[in-house]
């Protein structure tokens, strides 16, 4: 539980320091561009593989029994989820609609997550992550971000799509593995 909480911890923190504004200028100019990303891109990668063995590795400690529909609604709204991540780094047309096509996706997934699952150890992971999407979406939009003015091909679409779904089959089969808990 203690790997889960850290890496929870040193995750939500390292992706809040680019919403900091005097703190990432401060970070940039001390260690420059390179370095900078470089750290940022480390320890963004040691809070992910801490939260995922934390959670995999943590003793199932009960706080609420969620109902069964609550596991099919995460199968279903899963997909969309998955496109959102595929599209906030492809270029697409959904990016018209948000400019937080990634912190969408974060928040649906951590949401149906935490209802679908109610121990203590989901409840340090999700939580979290989902109140991190929405003080991203929120300082991100106090800093003027905007959504995107060109319309790209129906085709870039279908093509975030397949890969959404390549995505989604392959996290089926490995959740289990990576996660201790097969998603069906």
């Amino acid at each position: 539980m203690i790997l889960l909480a850290i890496g929870v911890t040193l995750f939500v923190l390292v992706h809040l320091v680019p919403s900091v504004i005097p703190l990432r200028s401060a970070l940039r100019d001390r260690l420059g561009e390179g370095a900078y990303r470089g750290a940022y891109s480390l320890l963004a990668l040691t809070g992910l593989i801490l939260m995922i063995y934390g959670k995999a590795y943590t003793d199932y400690l009960p706080i609420w029994n969620p109902p069964q529909w609550t596991r099919y609604l995460t199968w279903v709204v899963m997909i969309p989820a998955l496109f959102l991540i595929v599209a906030a780094n492809v270029p697409g047309n959904i990016k018209r609609f948000t400019p937080h096509p990634m912190m969408w996706a974060v928040l649906i997934w951590s949401a149906t997550h935490l209802a679908a699952n109610g121990d203590l150890a989901s409840i340090i992971l999700f939580a979290p992550l989902g109140i991190f999407a929405v003080i991203h979406i929120i300082t991100a939009n106090s800093r003027g971000a905007t959504t995107q003015t060109d319309v790209l091909p129906f085709a870039a679409d279908m093509k975030i799509l397949g890969m959404s779904l390549v995505s989604y089959a392959i996290l089926a089969v490995a959740h289990p593995y990576f996660f201790k808990m097969p998603a069906f």
